[in-house]
């Protein structure tokens, strides 16, 4: 890498996407697995929706600790921890449906764990990335999200059936040990020459400002910043803030709804086997992959080239994401093709990525120092989405099931779709 003058801060790039694929790869892994497990047992629609939105308690409840973990230990250490213990629980239990209290336990331990993992990659992205890369940045590393669905819904349901639901905990393991070696092998802090580029004002850091950092004295005679209080008071009453807090959570409600009821409504809305769709039911997820990566080229080209302001750009590119998908989700039902509904959920998840390159990044704008911290709070949000939006869909479905007496009809699915969409 030397001799091709790689830049460091580019492999770390390169990391942190490869590490949301993982991440994302394993939560389609377990909603399709789960699914067929649970559809075999006879488990009802309502306690997989319980089962499913587990997860996002665990999840909830380490975003913010996740932040200051990772403001205070360092993002790069937090990260691969984060991987380890979520890898050694899919290792480690069981996929039995039956085993209730076995599953909650082990999906609160998987949620916890990789609720570190977005604040670190925040952190971790705010001290190697210069400003004018930030958007791009930030958005190849999300879409790893989206690639990691799409490759997730492409071959999963194939290892599924013919090497059972369990597989599918052992080969995510797998990838997280490989990420963590790798992780562990050549991620690094930043040298100080790139931390102070990455660290510079920026971009309206202002709206966040801190105490006067004190110097301290080091063993060769320089001096170094002794890291200031987490400004917890300026973070929680800034309207900016909550203007990505209020975006992450209407942007979860949507991804989080679709990525663990989407198979449930190709099997059971429109009557379609996810083995014979082949590689049409990857396309939403690897649309948003696109999508992401369009958003954040387009946000840099729109502010390096001061065609429009970094806050002009950012509502811009969420206003139109997310006017399309909302469009988009209330139209699903309408669909009643396998073409039809691929063609429809497409849309609505990757107007909701490039959307994603307004408020996502918009973190490292207001604070590059605080990025982590201010990730965790917005994430919160999103994750409390997660909570609400899965478990109740389940809830919907349960009762109109009773009253269609199965799920094949449109009605069926209206409220599900209708909901992320106006919100």
């Amino acid at each position: 890498m030397k001799s091709m003058k790689f830049p460091k801060r580019y492999l770390i790039v390169l990391l942190t996407f490869v590490s949301t694929c993982v991440c994302y790869i394993e939560r389609v892994g377990f909603s399709i697995a789960y699914t067929v497990a649970a559809d075999a047992a006879g488990i009802n629609q309502s306690s997989k929706g319980t089962i499913l939105s587990t997860f996002y308690y665990g999840y909830a409840c380490s975003q913010v600790p996740g932040g200051w973990a990772a403001q205070k230990i360092g993002g790069r250490q937090v990260l691969l921890l984060s991987f380890v213990l979520w890898s050694s629980t899919c290792f480690l239990v069981p996929l039995d449906p039956n085993r209730v209290t076995i599953l909650v336990v082990a999906r609160l331990l998987v949620g916890v764990a990789q609720g570190f993992i977005f604040p670190s990659i925040h952190t971790v992205l705010a001290q190697w990335v210069p400003p004018h890369e930030r958007s791009r940045s930030v958005s190849l590393t999300t879409s790893g999200m989206y690639l990691g669905a799409a490759m997730g819904m492409l071959v999963l349901p194939s290892l599924v059936k013919f090497r059972g639901p369990q597989s599918v905990f052992i080969a995510e393991a797998a990838l997280g040990v490989i990420w963590s070696f790798f992780w562990f092998k050549y991620a690094t802090d930043p040298p100080r020459s790139e931390h102070q580029k990455a660290t510079a004002t920026g971009f309206g850091e202002s709206l966040l400002p801190t105490k006067a950092s004190q110097k301290i004295k080091v063993e060769n005679g320089g001096t170094t910043a002794r890291t200031s209080e987490i400004p917890w008071k300026r973070i929680l009453a800034s309207r900016p803030v909550w203007a990505i807090v209020v975006n992450n959570f209407t942007f979860h409600y949507a991804l989080y709804v679709l990525m663990n009821w989407l198979p449930t409504y190709f099997e059971l809305g429109l009557q379609l086997s996810l083995q014979e769709m082949g590689s049409s039911k990857m396309l939403p997820y690897f649309n948003m992959f696109i999508f992401s990566n369009i958003g954040g080229v387009l946000a840099d080209h729109l502010i390096t080239k001061r065609i429009m302001s970094v806050t002009k750009t950012r509502k811009f590119l969420n206003t139109v994401g997310f006017i399309v998908s909302s469009l988009a989700l209330m139209a699903l039902p309408i669909f009643r093709t396998s073409a039809g509904a691929i063609f429809c959920s497409s849309v609505a998840l990757g107007f909701l990525a490039l959307g994603r390159a307004g408020f996502a990044v918009n973190h490292m704008d207001i604070a590059p120092k605080y990025a982590g911290i201010v990730m965790g709070v917005s994430n919160t949000a999103g994750t409390l989405a997660g909570i609400i939006g899965v478990d109740m869909t389940g809830k919907l479905l349960e009762a109109a099931k009773a009253e269609y007496s199965d799920l094949s009809s449109p009605e069926s699915w209206r409220t599900v779709f209708v909901i992320p969409g106006l919100l």
